[in-house]
């Protein structure tokens, strides 16, 4: 009779290799730290070189394991040098968390405009899923692509770009795990709600200084909200976590809010 394995056994990424896009700050940063104490390598990627240098350096000084890389995710040529690199040692885990929230009405929003919040937002978490399917296509893996509660109900104003995206992102999501699960694989997303990072701060005094109509909507978001407050990187971070683990091997094709009860309010 096979042993039942213990917790530590289950929650623990030891002799994996876990991909990060967004690592530099925020959801992305809070999730490399759990997966470096769970005992994973990490593969850091940003846009953000000095940041990204900066968050690799104090997991590094840690004793972590951590290789870092500058790209570009809105360039398909850069995703396809990054996994040239990786060759020999592709991610067993990989976390499409890298993403612009970026405000602009709709009927102004320009066809560049729109294009690079689907470049970032959609397209890279479509060429990076393809690329993890097709190099690891016979030992399986891990995917966990970061989606948004704005994609299942859209509150904030001026987001209609960023919601498409992101619903973009949940149906991947489910149609990857419906084909590629006898393949070994367990795509999974992560949606969101109203999480404290760099980002979204800066998202939100950028509106601010432009439009203080909106001051409402923030007011009735947080009403809303039944636990009373924003919630933190490394909250979504635990759940990132668990489903990279063996704790969530029977875990296919969800979408999880971490949202602090705003959907179901």
């Amino acid at each position: 009779m096979q042993a039942t394995p213990s917790i530590e056994q289950l929650i623990s990424l030891e002799g994996k290799r876990a991909l990060i896009t967004g690592a530099a700050g925020g959801i992305g940063r809070a999730i490399a730290w759990r997966y470096a104490e769970a005992g994973a390598e990490l593969q850091l990627v940003d846009v953000d070189a000095a940041t990204l240098r900066a968050t690799a350096a104090e997991l590094e000084a840690t004793g972590y394991r951590v290789t870092s890389y500058v790209i570009d995710l809105s360039r398909k040529e850069q995703i396809d040098t990054l996994w040239a690199q990786l060759a020999g040692c592709e991610p067993d885990i990989l976390v499409n968390n890298a993403g612009v929230y970026p405000f602009r009405e709709f009927a102004g929003a320009d066809e560049a405009f729109c294009r690079q919040v689907m470049e970032i937002n959609y397209f890279s978490v479509s060429w990076m899923c393809q690329q993890m399917i097709c190099r690891r296509h016979k030992r399986g893996g891990v995917i966990i692509n970061l989606g948004s509660i704005e994609a299942v109900l859209p509150f904030k104003e001026d987001l209609a770009h960023y919601s498409v995206s992101k619903a973009g992102v949940i149906a991947l999501t489910r149609a990857l795990a419906k084909e590629y699960a006898r393949h070994g694989f367990r795509v999974n997303a992560i949606l969101p709600g109203g999480i404290l990072t760099p980002g979204t701060k800066a998202a939100a005094k950028q509106v601010l200084r432009f439009r203080f109509d909106l001051i409402k909507t923030g007011i009735e978001f947080s009403q809303r909200l039944p636990v009373g407050r924003v919630g933190q990187p490394d909250e979504v971070a635990r759940l990132a976590l668990v489903l990279a683990s063996d704790l969530a091997t029977y875990v296919h094709g969800v979408a999880i809010p971490v949202d602090g009860g705003f959907l179901a309010a």
